[in-house]
């Protein structure tokens, strides 16, 4: 079982940059997706989250910049990033559960976004 985050990397200030999270040993369409991210020296926080049903949640900082999306086809789910800002640097993270009231079942190791000119 395991998440496999990827796509990260340096992109200037409002620049664009979409990371994906394959999942492999589980079938994600069931799952509640997540992107978590973690900057230097602060903690991780939830950007936005997709449900089985394709509900979304996004954090008020991301709200009309970032889209999540999933390909249950693809067993992958989709971070788009527009309007990038030095500020959402941090390894992002993705995390699946059964239930938005549990704890996570499984973590990708986190792909790096860092935004800078």
């Amino acid at each position: 079982v395991q998440l496999q985050a990827s796509g990260g990397g340096l992109v200037q200030p409002g620049g664009s940059l979409r990371i994906s999270c394959a999942a492999s040993g589980f079938t994600l369409n069931v799952y509640g997706m997540s992107w978590l991210r973690q900057a230097p020296g602060k903690e991780r926080e939830l950007v936005t989250a997709i449900t089985g049903s394709s509900s979304t949640y996004y954090r008020d900082s991301v709200k009309g910049r970032f889209t999540i999306s999933r390909d249950n086809t693809k067993n992958t789910v989709y971070l788009q990033m527009n309007r990038l800002k030095p500020e959402d640097t941090a390894v992002y993270y993705c995390a699946a559960r059964l239930l938005a009231t549990t704890p996570y079942d499984f973590w990708g190791r986190g792909t790096q976004v860092t935004v800078s000119s």
